[in-house]
This record gives C-alpha cells, structure tokens and sequence, in this order.
C-alpha cells in the first residue's frame, strides 16, 4: 500500500484507538518548491478520510513538509498530523508559532514520508519503481494527549522527576515556560539520560560519548545551581529515574548504586571545577570592554580557563551573566584554531606514514598469520619502511621496518603488546623490537639489522621470542580469570573498559565508582589461583557474532569485530579474543594483584602478576619486611604491632605541636597582637608578621585574631619553611561588602613578588621575597578606610 492506506491507517490509529478529538487536529502536506509539484493526492486523500475544508489541510515548504536522506538518494513529500495541546480546538491561525507561556500551542503527533523519488546528483527527480512509507510517531507526545496534560514533563514518565527537582530547590513547578520550570525540566530529563548511559557502561570523561555525558551532566548540575541547589543532587534525581523506569529496564535496577555513585561523583568533581574557575576570575586581572562598555574577559584568559584549568566556555558564559561580564567569543575561537593548527602540524608526519602503510597494504594484500599455532615460520619479504617512508632494503644498523608476507609474530591489538624476536636470511639478522598492524590484517615488523643485508624477495626464517611471548600468554589469559573473577565479587558492573597485557605485566581497567577492599581482593586472588591449579584446557572457537553472543560469551561489543570472532574459554571464563594464550590454566603459575586505583570517573584500574613475576614480587615484599624489622628493631612476626605503637606516638608528637600551636595563638603571640591593632571607623585593623612558617598555623591565627576582635581585618605575613613568603587575610564576614579579602591580598602579594586569592572572607598568597613582609602586611592599613 502507500499513500491512500498509510493516511487512513494513520487517522484511524490517532482518532479511533488513541481516542483523540479530530476537532483538536490539523494535517499538513507538502505545498510544492523548487520546481517539484505540490502533493495535491495527498491533500485529497486527507479530505476525504477526515472531511476536513482546506483551513486544516496545511500547505507547507520543503524545509517543513519534503524528506531527503541527503543531496542525492531516496526522498519524498512529508505528511503530518499536529495537535493542539490545552484546552477547548485551538486557532489555526496560530499554528507555527511559538509555545504559549503555559506550554499550549500545536505540536506534531504524526509524521508519514511517502519515499517515492530518487534525487540525482544534477538535482533531477525520478520515481522510485516501488515507493515506500515512513511512519514517525511522538510516544510521549501521545503520553501527554492521553493523560490530558500540557507537555512532555507533565506525564507519568517525567513528572515524578520534575517534582524531585522542585522539592529539592524549593520552588514550585507550574507547568509553564518560566526559567525555573525550564531549569527543573532540564534537571529531569538529563537525569534521565545520565542513568540510562551509565546502565550502559558510558561514564564521564573527556572524549566520545563519554564527553556527551558529561556535558549533559554539568547542564543539569548549572540549571540546578540557577534554581539556588547548593550541594550535590542530580544523583537523586538519577535513583528517581531508576525507581519510576527500573522495573521495565531491568539494567537500570541492576546498576543502581553504580548510577548514584558515578553520577555523585562527577557532581562533585563538577563543583570543585567550579569553584576554582570562581577562583581564577576573582584573581584575574586582565580585563576589557566591549562595544557598549560592559566589562569582557578576553579570549585568551577564556582560553587558559578551558584549556588548562578544564573549565568550559558554557559554565564561563554563565558565571558572566551572573556578574556582570561578557566572554570574547570571537578571541576564544581565535585562540582555539590557533591550538588547532599546533596540533594538526605534529599530525602532519603522522598522517605521511599512515598514508604509507596503506599505499604497502593496497598492493601487497593481508598478511598470513600463523602465531596461534607456531613461534617459527619462514615467508618472503615484500617490503621495508625506514623514517617513515618505503625502502628498497636494509643495511646493518639500519632502524626500520620488515614487511613478510607471512609471519608467526602477534601484532599489537586487543590490549596485548606486539611480539618481539628475530628474522634472518642467511648470515643476515634482523632484531624485531615490536610488531604492529597500521592496517587491518597488514603486519610490521620494527627493529634493527644487525648484521648483512635485507632485500625485497628474500625468503626469510622468523622466529618469536619464546620466553615474552609465553610470559605474555600467561598474563593475557590471567586477565581474563582477572575479569571472570571480577565480576564474581564485585557484580556485573564490573565491565572492561581496556586492558594491555605484555610479558612483564598485565593490566586491567574496569567500571567502578569504589576502591576494592582487602578481603575483595583477596578473594579473587583466591578465584583466579583456584582456577590455576584445576589445571584446564584453554579453548578457542571460531563462530559467527550472533553465535557468540547467544553462548554467553563476554565482550566489548560496540569494537569492531569481523563476521567471524573468536571466542576463548578459560575455565569458567568465556570472552571474544583474538590474542595469544596459555595451553592450559596451570600454565599461569600463580596470580597476584599488585596494586588497584582510580583511573577516571568511574573506572578503576587493576595491575596484577603472573609466574615468575609473583615470585619476584614477593621476594621483594620480603625484603623490605626484613628491612624495615630491623629499622624497628623487632622480629618479622611482631613488625605489624611495633610500627602501628611507632605511628601512633607520631600522632602524640604531632598533637603536642599542635598544642604548642595553639598555645601561641591563644596566649603569648595572640594576646600581644590583640594590642598591636588599630581602630578605624570601629573596624579593628591588623597587619603583622609573625614567625610560624606554616600556612595552617598563619591561617588559625589569622581567623583566631579576626573572631577575638570582630568586626575585624587582619593580614599576616611570615616566612615559610622553603624561604618564601606567606600572606593570610581574614576579613569578618559582615565587613566583605567594603573590604574584600582577595583584593587586599592581591595587593599586599604584588609587593612581595607573588600572587595569590581566595574568598571575600578569606585569601591568601605566596611571594617570592619575605624580606618585603613587613610592607605587605602594613599595607592593610591604607587599604581599609573608614566608611
């Protein structure tokens, strides 16, 4: 069928099954542009299903109502189906205007593309030999029909959300299209995508998707901060999401604490980015003015801001509309492509070379690879690359690159490094330092000559480092015990996020929001180790994707893979993997984890030991124990109890300072300071120095001295531990509106070759010549002034 059924089944399924009134509808068809006729048989057709005059049957241009998949390809005429949401049928006359305040206004339900012409790339029109339709339809647009609200936020899918984000401000939500609503709105529907990415193994980061969430996050988080939301939220509005779609997205529930934990997080990285972005505008001092004389922050500190400080143009924009000042766009773009350009030139080399490996595996074809079965095998030399361009041989002490039509040696991929060893012709040697493939299936073989001379055509012996590559076998299939074990004692959250695995080392970086704990790690030490000793074979098969999938097996998969995987089984482990590996379990030796940590929001990184390197990490540790008993003075078994009785009169001697600190601030020191102020205008003002060398202590007086004589100013200056100077303001805080902190501080910073900033309450700095202290801290009394 096409276009007579598609528009009646399309009315019948709004009017009759949804229900909704057809006095409420409009329709609109494409009104012809260009040269291409106007679709008068769908017009007709509308008029007939629906008994609609031409005041509801809407003619419109092809921006609106013509679809086209791009310059050339399949196209067609569009027809929709517009309803009017909020009370009483609406006027026709204003269709295409904006929302109403209250959100009432036309919005499209219904959408049809009759596909029926082939746009030309000299912009003819054919017909199609068999047209097609295209039915677009606004789920939660018919959610909002059906449940007699006025928007999308309004139905049951959102709503909850909406009203989490206006109990948490404080604000009422009306249902309208003021800035608080807009920004609770926000609030709801970012939540909503932050956890379903998350569910999905999308954490925020700098790159990809991972920036998109990101920045979807921190859109959240600045509308939350317009609605004055002073602390971490968008986790709660996330678990709102979790509780009120979970049981219909079973992913959502499973993954519940990994949502809050991820997206509290990166909230909190979030302020503190903005915190200090605060920071560095209170102590910028370059500013301009644009055209009609409002204060500008030029595009280079804009840029410095973003470029090395990681805080985005957006957030600066926003921070500006709240105080008063406009960013340089223009100078930020400038400054931008200028970096740009930086980039793109160290890129230029790159790009040579790659272009190179693609030229070599265009003519010469994929390599055979052998290594899954072999560490030796002969093939002939098909070409070299040496500094990045084609050679027609290599010499001793030559560096480049062999390329043979076959070779044994395992090319960089899949997290494990490239294999290393030798290839010879005779009494010629060539040294192979790594192997990698620049394009899909097209081995490389880099190194040096060593001795005689390589020529294209000559047949050659390649033989693996037998020692790495079983080393690297052995730590590759521990990786994939690591992650079975893994998702033992963690959960399923625990997801592959990359790994790389050579013969010294393995390492794995999975989602999580948490550190592991001892005994966490220790169990799936245990897992891992009793896995090795069962002593079992390793298997791989090769099977199509949907196969492997339907075997359960575990992999990253939005990688590219081909047709055809590889699945590995390890034990109880089952993963697509196209590396190299041990025969059997018992070939790993022993496992061990050496350390485990926070690599970015939300992932974590584990890097572990197999074999050999077991044993010499644990002669290691045994070593040191060793030393550090006789340090102690204690035997191996009671070192543990010795050094805490060691740390723990540490702490005493600690506190004593501390004490002593104190003792100085209160009395001696605090009280003759107290007399050194002076009054202005009923402001206590002080500016000392003072000998304490450490910038807590100065900080304690500071704020001790500014509540002892409140209403007060007080700067002091001393000379740090490395020789540099110190300065601390404390200003009471119902005094900030005349005096603040950060300027004075600024001030007095300037005078001892430093700078510094802070709060208006609070700001300190650093110098580099104390010798001026003095004249910095005196400088407080031309500062403060009487009102």
């Amino acid at each position: 069928y096409f276009k007579k059924d598609a528009i009646a089944y399309a009315w019948e399924f709004v009017t009759k099954n949804m229900g909704v009134d057809p006095s409420r509808l409009v329709v609109t068809v494409f009104g012809g542009e260009d040269g291409v006729p106007a679709d008068d048989e769908a017009a007709q057709l509308w008029k007939d299903v629906t008994g609609f005059d031409d005041s509801r049957i809407l003619r419109l241009g092809a921006a609106d109502n013509f679809w086209q998949m791009g310059d050339t390809g399949p196209c067609g005429p569009c027809s929709e189906i517009h309803c009017w949401i909020g009370d009483g049928t609406g006027d026709v006359k204003t269709f295409g205007d904006e929302p109403l305040p209250d959100g009432t206004g036309w919005t499209e339900i219904w959408n049809l593309v009759f596909m029926q012409f082939e746009r030309h790339a000299d912009g003819r029109l054919e017909p199609l030999p068999k047209p097609s339709i295209d039915t677009g339809m606004g789920l939660e647009r018919l959610a909002v029909l059906k449940q007699g609200v006025q928007s999308n936020y309004d139905t049951d899918l959102l709503r909850p959300i909406v009203d989490l984000a206006a109990e948490i401000s404080g604000k009422k939500y009306g249902g309208t299209l003021s800035k608080d609503d807009i920004s609770m709105r926000v609030i709801a529907d970012h939540a909503r995508t932050t956890a379903f990415l998350i569910a999905e193994g999308v954490f925020p980061d700098r790159e990809g998707r991972a920036y998109v969430l990101r920045r979807v996050m921190r859109r959240a988080i600045r509308h939350g901060h317009r609605l004055g939301i002073d602390e971490p939220f968008l986790h709660r509005c996330a678990l709102k999401v979790v509780e009120e779609m979970g049981s219909i997205y079973p992913d959502l529930e499973e993954r519940r604490s990994l949502i809050a934990e991820i997206t509290q997080q990166e909230e909190e990285r979030f302020r503190r980015t903005l915190k200090r972005g605060l920071d560095l505008l209170s102590e910028n001092k370059e500013w301009g003015k644009d055209a009609s004389g409002a204060r500008l922050l030029p595009g280079k500190v804009a840029f410095v801001l973003y470029d090395t400080f990681g805080f985005p143009l957006d957030l600066q924009d926003v921070i500006g509309e709240e105080q008063g000042f406009r960013v340089d766009h223009d100078g930020f773009e400038k400054e931008m492509e200028l970096a740009r350009e930086r980039s793109a030139g160290s890129k230029v080399g790159e790009a040579a070379v790659g272009a190179v490996y693609h030229a070599l595996a265009g003519e010469i074809g994929k390599t055979v690879f052998t290594g899954y079965t072999t560490e030796k095998d002969s093939g002939t030399v098909r070409a070299f690359v040496r500094g990045g361009a084609r050679a027609d041989s290599l010499r001793a002490g030559d560096e480049g690159e062999i390329i043979v039509d076959r070779t044994p040696f395992y090319g960089e991929s899949g997290g494990q490094v490239g294999d290393r060893g030798v290839i010879t012709a005779g009494a010629a040697r060539f040294v192979v330092t790594d192997t990698h493939k620049p394009v899909d299936g097209f081995w490389v073989h880099r190194g040096h000559v060593e001795a005689g001379e390589f020529k294209v055509g000559a047949t050659v012996d390649l033989e693996v480092d037998h020692a790495a590559r079983s080393a690297t076998r052995r730590n590759h299939s521990a990786t994939h015990l690591l992650h079975w074990a893994l998702r033992q004692v963690v959960g399923p959250t625990a997801m592959q996020k990359g790994s790389l695995v050579g013969p010294d080392r393995l390492r794995f970086d999975y989602s999580g929001s948490k550190p592991l704990t001892d005994d966490e790690i220790t169990r799936i030490e245990e897992l891992v180790n009793d896995a090795v000793l069962e002593n079992t074979a390793i298997t791989t098969n090769e099977m199509a994707m949907d196969a492997a999938k339907a075997s359960g097996a575990i992999g990253i998969f939005e990688e590219k893979y081909g047709d055809t995987v590889r699945v590995l089984t390890i034990g109880p482990s089952k993963e697509l993997c196209g590396g190299t590996h041990a025969f059997r379990t018992g070939d790993i030796g022993s496992f061990r984890v050496l350390t485990e940590s926070g690599l970015a929001a939300g992932v974590r990184r584990i890097e572990a030991a197999t074999g050999k390197q077991v044993l010499a990490h644990q002669f290691k540790v045994e070593r040191e124990l060793r030393e550090v008993a006789t340090l102690l003075k204690a035997q191996p078994g009671t070192v543990a109890d010795k050094a805490a009785r060691a740390v723990e009169r540490q702490k005493e001697l600690e506190r004593e300072v501390e004490a002593l600190k104190k003792k100085l601030v209160s009395g001696g020191a605090g009280g003759d300071l107290t007399q050194d102020a002076k009054d202005v205008g009923g402001v206590r003002v002080l500016g000392k120095t003072v000998d304490l060398g450490d910038a807590k202590a100065l900080r304690e007086l500071a704020d001790g001295l500014r509540d002892k004589m409140a209403p007060a100013v007080i700067l002091l200056g001393s000379k740090a531990k490395d020789g540099k100077a110190l300065l601390v303001c404390s200003v009471s805080k119902e005094l900030t509106k005349r005096f603040q902190a950060g300027a004075i501080i600024r001030d007095a910073a300037a005078i001892v070759g430093g700078g510094g900033g802070g709060r208006p309450d609070f700001a300190q700095a650093g110098g580099s010549d104390p010798s001026k202290l003095d004249e910095a801290v005196n400088r407080v009394y031309s500062l403060v002034t009487p009102a």
